[in-house]
């Protein structure tokens, strides 16, 4: 199996506090991983090392067979924080033409965007006045301009109604079958299912790296969260009758 993203012995310390302790971790390319896991168990700070935004302590961050932050990686990884990366001032088209300039992206990659995230209606709003749902997509759209090879993505359905969540998911599918590589956080358990792929993480260190498929068959449970239960626990739930 080919990785997209390879990490060995990671240590992060933020603030004094040891955040991620000798975590390793292997992404497979092309398909839909999703990192899993409650607030403030590590998921962001995971992310901002893979893309090279965050010192590290210890440990080995490979991204598409480069150390991660590379110079040579910036085209190929796209990154959408929790906050959106758009600017207040400016509309949703406006700033993705902005930055589709800033990185070489086709200009017919503004339409094709505006499409993929639901926002055509309202291409010619300032963001400052959307909702958060639709500011998160327009900061959505500014990952998807040109054609990244990895994406990362830090909850990026949060907010959203059921509809879009679904639309998105679908959306994601569609990237990784054109051969893209997504890696997904969510606090959300219920999002595992739409997943090729679950890292589940607590207290900074990882659980379980499985489908979600075989995490429920071993640990008998019958959803995500109740896999998660188990695994806290240290055992496997009793089979539901």
């Amino acid at each position: 199996m080919t990785y997209a993203v390879e990490i060995d012995g990671l240590r992060v310390v933020r603030g004094g506090r040891t955040v991620l302790d000798g975590l390793s971790l292997a992404v497979p390319a092309g398909r839909v991983t999703g990192l899993l896991g409650p607030s403030g168990c590590g998921k962001t700070t995971l992310l901002r090392a893979i893309v090279g935004v965050q010192i590290v302590e210890a440990g080995v961050v490979r991204v598409l067979g480069h150390p991660a932050g590379a110079p040579g990686l910036r085209a190929r990884v796209a990154y959408a924080t929790q906050a959106a990366s758009v600017y207040d001032d400016l509309g949703v088209r406006e700033n993705l033409r902005y930055f589709a300039a800033v990185l070489g992206a086709p200009a017919a990659d503004v339409d094709r965007v505006l499409a993929e995230v639901g926002l055509e209606p309202e291409a010619g709003a300032a963001v400052g006045r959307l909702s958060g749902g639709q500011r998160s997509r327009a900061s959505l759209a500014v990952a998807l301009l040109g054609a990244p090879e990895l994406l990362v993505l830090d909850e990026p359905t949060v907010g959203l109604d059921p509809v879009l969540r679904a639309e998105l998911w679908g959306l994601f599918h569609r990237l990784a079958e054109d051969g893209r590589t997504l890696l997904v956080s969510s606090h959300v358990m219920d999002e595992a299912a739409r997943c090729d792929e679950l890292v589940l993480m607590r207290d900074g260190a990882v659980l379980a790296q499985e489908a979600p498929a075989a995490l429920l068959a071993r640990t008998g449970a019958a959803d995500a969260e109740g896999a998660f239960l188990a695994l806290v626990r240290g055992g496997a739930e009793e089979p539901a009758p």
